[in-house]
Formats: C-alpha cells, sequence, structure tokens
C-alpha cells in the first residue's frame, strides 16, 4: 500500500507538471519551462532513490536509461520531453503496483471468507461460539448463506453447497446424509446439522487461509527478464546516443536516442505478464508463491507424482466384504473395528472411520497385542477377535484360507482378514480409489509438452504398477522412504527441469529439491505445503495441468513483449540518432510502445 502510495503521487506531481506547464506555455509565459523540469526532477529523485536501493544489492537494471533520459532533458534544455518521459516512467510504476495488488486481492478473496462464529447444539439449545471452541463430535448448525466453519459428516437428510472457493466448480453440490463437508463450503440451500470431525485450526479451509497469509508475507521479488539484458542494453544505448553527438556535434541527437530508449515497456513487460499469470491461476485455485516459480514451471519438461493422495485421494474406504459360515458383514467390521481402535495403523483406522460413518456401535477392546505392520489381537465383548494379514490370519485360524476369497478382487486392493474365536470369519477388501481426473489430468500434462511423466510413492510396488497401468505411466516407483524419493527428483532433475507433486510430509524433502515443487494443499500436510513453490488450493488434481498451460502461455506473451519492446526501442534509436526524431515526438512514440506492450502483456489474464 505505500509503495502504491508513493508512486500514486509521482503520477500525480507528473501529470499536474504536464497540465500546468501547457497552461503557461499557452499564456505566451517562460515559467513553462521551469514548472516541466520541476515536474521531471521530482520523478528523477524518487527514481534515484530506487536506483540506489538496486545498486546495493549488486543489481544493475533498465532504469538507469529512464534516469539519464530525464537528466538530459533538464541539462539539455528539454523540459517537455522530459516531462513526458516522468509521465511515463511513473505511471508504469504505478500500473505495475496496480496490477501486483490486483492480483493479491483475487488471492485473498478465499479470506473473506473465513467463519468466525458458530452455532453450536448444547443440551438441547443452540449457542453461538467463536470456531476456535469447537471440537471434534460437537453437533453444528449452518444455516442458509453461512459457510462451514470446520470439516464433518452431514446429518441432515441432504444440503446444497456452494463449493467454488475449494473445488473452483460454479454450480452448487447436493449432499446426502453421511457425506463429508468441508469447511469453508456456503450453504446455498435449507440450514443443515453438521457433526463437527476435526477442529477449527486443522480443517481445510483453515489450511488455505493459512497458505494464502504465508505467501503473502514471503512473497519473493518478481524476476525481470528485460533486467538480464540491462548490462548490454544500457551500453548499446549510450554508445549510439554517443556516437550521434560525436559524429554530428548535436547534443538534442543524444537526447532524443536516450528518450526513445526509455525501456518502460521492458521494465514492466514481464512483471505484469507474471502478476496477471498469477492472478488468472489464483481464480482457478493455484496458488504460486512467486513470479519466478511461474517462471520456472513453464520450463519443466518431466513431472514426478506421488501416488497417495495426489493421483488418488488418501483414504482407503471398503469396497467389499466377503464372509464364510453365515458371518454378517457388517457384524464382522464391528467387531474388527473395536480391535482396530487400539491401532495406531493406517488400515486400521480406515477401518474405524468406515464403521463409525455407517453408525456401527464400537466397543472397548482388552488385552490388546499387536505384530506391527502384520496383525492385531485382542479381546471384544469376551470374544478372541484377531484382524490383520491373511498369512497372520491363516496362521492363528488355519479351518480355511483367507486367499481363498480374495478371487475377483480389484487389482491393488488391501485385504484386512478377520478371526473370532480361532476360525476365519472373512475378508474385508479396502481400496484407495483413483481421483476421476487423474486420468485426463495426465492427458493435458501431455498435451501441454510435459514429455516423461513418473509415479513415485511409497506404497507397494504391486499397486503402485496397478495405478500406472490405469494411468498409462511407463514409469513408476513404490516402496519409497523420503531419502528414495529425493534422489529420483536429483537424478530427473539433471536431465530436465522437473515438477514434483504431493501431499505427504515424506513428500517434502523431493518437493523443496525439485526444480518446482507443488503441494496438494488443501488437505495436504503443512510440511509439503510449506516446502513447495506452488499449492493447489482446490483438492483437483486437474488444476496441475492449467497451471503448466496458463504458466507456458504467460512466459510466452512475456517474452513476446520484452523482444518487440527491444526491437521497437532499437529501430527508434537509430532514427533519433539520424535526427529524425525530435525527443518530444520520441517520447510520445515510447509512450505509444509502453501502451502496446503492456496491453499484450495483460493478455496473460485471459
Amino acid at each position: 500500500m505505500q509503495i502504491l502510495s508513493s508512486r500514486t503521487f509521482l503520477v500525480a506531481v507528473a501529470t499536474a507538471g504536464l497540465i500546468g506547464g501547457f497552461v503557461f506555455w499557452l499564456a505566451g509565459t517562460p515559467s513553462a519551462d521551469w514548472i516541466w523540469s520541476a515536474g521531471t526532477a521530482i520523478v528523477l529523485a524518487g527514481l534515484m532513490l530506487e536506483i540506489v536501493t538496486t545498486l546495493r544489492r549488486g543489481e544493475v537494471g533498465l532504469d538507469l536509461v529512464a534516469a539519464l533520459s530525464m537528466l538530459a532533458a533538464i541539462i539539455f534544455g528539454e523540459p517537455l520531453a522530459g516531462n513526458i518521459v516522468a509521465l511515463m516512467y511513473s505511471g508504469g510504476q504505478f500500473l505495475e503496483s496496480y496490477a501486483e495488488g490486483r492480483a493479491r486481492r483475487e488471492m485473498t478473496a478465499l479470506l473473506d471468507r473465513v467463519a468466525r462464529e458458530a452455532s453450536r447444539y448444547v443440551d438441547g439449545t443452540i449457542e453461538t461460539v467463536p470456531i476456535s471452541e469447537l471440537r471434534p463430535g460437537d453437533r453444528i448448525l449452518v444455516r442458509q448463506g453461512e459457510v462451514a466453519p470446520v470439516d464433518g459428516v452431514l446429518l441432515s437428510e441432504g444440503a446444497t453447497l456452494d463449493l467454488s472457493a475449494l473445488t473452483g466448480e460454479s454450480l452448487p453440490a447436493k449432499l446426502r446424509e453421511g457425506d463429508e463437508v468441508l469447511s469453508g463450503s456456503a450453504n446455498v440451500g435449507a440450514p443443515f446439522d453438521l457433526r463437527a470431525t476435526r477442529a477449527a485450526g486443522e480443517s481445510t479451509y483453515a489450511n488455505i487461509v493459512r497458505l494464502v497469509r504465508q505467501a503473502q508475507e514471503r512473497k519473493a521479488p518478481i524476476v525481470r527478464i528485460a533486467d538480464r539484458f540491462a548490462v548490454w542494453f544500457l551500453l548499446l544505448t549510450l554508445l549510439i546516443a554517443g556516437a550521434a553527438w560525436w559524429i554530428t556535434g548535436d547534443r538534442i541527437r543524444a537526447l532524443a536516442v536516450l528518450v526513445v530508449a526509455t525501456p518502460c515497456p521492458l521494465i514492466l513487460a514481464l512483471p505484469v505478464a507474471l502478476i496477471a499469470g498469477m492472478s488468472r491461476l489464483a481464480r482457478e485455485g493455484v496458488l504460486i508463491k512467486s513470479g519466478g516459480a511461474l517462471e520456472m514451471l513453464a520450463k519443466v519438461r518431466t513431472a514426478i507424482l506421488d501416488k497417495t493422495g495426489t493421483l488418488t485421494f488418501g483414504e482407503a474406504h471398503i469396497v467389499a466384504m466377503r464372509t464364510v459360515d453365515g458371518w454378517d458383514a457388517t457384524e464382522m467390521l464391528r467387531l474388527a473395528a473395536s480391535l482396530d481402535q487400539a491401532s495406531g495403523h493406517v488400515i486400521a483406522r480406515a477401518l474405524v472411520r468406515e464403521a463409525r460413518g455407517r453408525g456401527l456401535h464400537l466397543s472397548t477392546p482388552s488385552g490388546v497385542t499387536e505384530v506391527g505392520g502384520t496383525g492385531i489381537r485382542g479381546t471384544v465383548e469376551g470374544r478372541d477377535v484377531v484382524v490383520g494379514g491373511s498369512g497372520f490370519i491363516h496362521g492363528i485360524a488355519p479351518d480355511r484360507d483367507p486367499y481363498s476369497l480374495r478371487d475377483g478382487l480389484p487389482e491393488g486392493a488391501v485385504v484386512v482378514a478377520v478371526a473370532v474365536d480361532g476360525r476365519l470369519a472373512g475378508i474385508i477388501v479396502l481400496a484407495d480409489d483413483l481421483r476421476p481426473d487423474a486420468a485426463s489430468a495426465l492427458d493435458r500434462l501431455r498435451a501441454a509438452g510435459m514429455d516423461r511423466i513418473v509415479i513415485a510413492s511409497g506404497d507397494r510396488q504391486d499397486v503402485v504398477d496397478a495405478v500406472a497401468n490405469q494411468l498409462s505411466v511407463a514409469v513408476a516407483h513404490g516402496e519409497l522412504s523420503p531419502e528414495a524419493k529425493l534422489r529420483i527428483v536429483e537424478q530427473e532433475t539433471a536431465g530436465a527441469p522437473v515438477l514434483m507433486v504431493g501431499d505427504g510430509v515424506n513428500d517434502a524433502p523431493a518437493l523443496a529439491s525439485a526444480t518446482v515443487g507443488v503441494a496438494m494443499g488443501a488437505r495436504g500436510s503443512a510440511a509439503s505445503a510449506e516446502s513447495a513453490d506452488v499449492v493447489l488450493l482446490v483438492d483437483r488434481i486437474d488444476k496441475l495441468a492449467v497451471a503448466v498451460s496458463v504458466a507456458r502461455r504467460t512466459r510466452r506473451i512475456a517474452l513476446e513483449s520484452v523482444i518487440v519492446g527491444l526491437g521497437l526501442s532499437v529501430v527508434a534509436m537509430v532514427v533519433a540518432a539520424f535526427g529524425y526524431l525530435p525527443p518530444v515526438a520520441g517520447a510520445l512514440l515510447q509512450e505509444v510502445i509502453d501502451v502496446a506492450v503492456i496491453l499484450n502483456a495483460l493478455r496473460a489474464l485471459r
């Protein structure tokens, strides 16, 4: 805000100087030159402060050319040309600040949807409490027009929700009793009841807000492609201007060269294009942490994707239950989940979650013993219950082999066998489904120019292979430790710029090492989002392809603007050196170039 205010002041000064000078010029008084010079001098002073700051950082920018042209205009007695350059430069700087502010507003629009209070049921009454007081298990009323304050499970028969802030979908979604409701969803239908499953600080929307705020606080400065050529362009400008003055003895020609060389379009083209691209992606639910990250995203040619939580939803659920000897499948699940309450294994947690989601009453187990990664045994309601892998259960209950129940199961599914009182009760089959948009997302990545796609996962190799077959991915690595993932990223990066996509804590080192790290931030871990350069705020993998496409288009537009701006400036410099372009006309011509190049850069918004 402070930078925008200072640049607004400089634009006002330059504009006032230009208008005031014309008023006195029309009146025929000599004060016009003084007013134009004063307007130029104030803008020049502000520009010199910026130049000193950049030089202290060891950077040489094209701002030097603008400063030289304004200074020469004052010294050589061409105040009107100097004032036009001052207005052109300060106006361009103001446009850059305004565009950046617009991008920030796009990225922080989510913050306006944060719920601060909730209506909670307490002893048959409804009380209004701060969302920080909500706990898992609380029953909450969400009225029409309100935003779900925490993640939870729908208790009412149905609900109509606006999920645009989370998924980018413009049409409302209709949910049924038992469906998951994500915080940040706006209720556009009748009031409904919600049972909280996470505290407010751990919910989906709270994570999104945290990521946006971190990106604002740590926003990296935007890289200027034009500044990479700053020294050479500056030397070329001085060479042409000096040659024109030395050969002809006309210092006004040298001034004209400096005026038309003022590289406002070059200074602004890339920032405006990158900011426009970042703003465009923010509307799609993709948070780019810096302009440099957007630049690099346009260059990647290899994509390495984690499986769990990236290509799949990351939560196993029951797809089948098969029983023997007349066992009821629901009762088998209830006993198994009751025992698994004592386990911290991811599959045990999935069984408990499924059982509770079906409204089953779970008893407290006793005498529990667990063999890590193999199985668990204990007493539930006086019965000996064992849950684990098929081989483990067959050793305890040899009456029937659980493998005999596995025919026709989905490829890559996880099978849990259950034995009760020393006899096999059946098997429970769980699977982590592919995201419905995974296949189309990879197709779009290939269409966007991604030459190589690799799956890298910590899951079992057979499960990873099954996913790779479904998605037509030739290279798939399973059973990887975080260190192994990191090594794969480093190996791939040696051959081409690499995009790494993940959501878990174990992905954080690989995300940090990749050319561009992308985190599934809406529901992924804080560590992965912190390490990444890009965060998908919406829980959709297809937005990755959108991000790559927009980044490449943005970079192409930026380069077009820089190349065209450089070319037109050089041509105008040559024309001015031959005396065919006086300073004032050159300044006006440069203004036309400014407008054309900036308008071209703004195409990245579309």
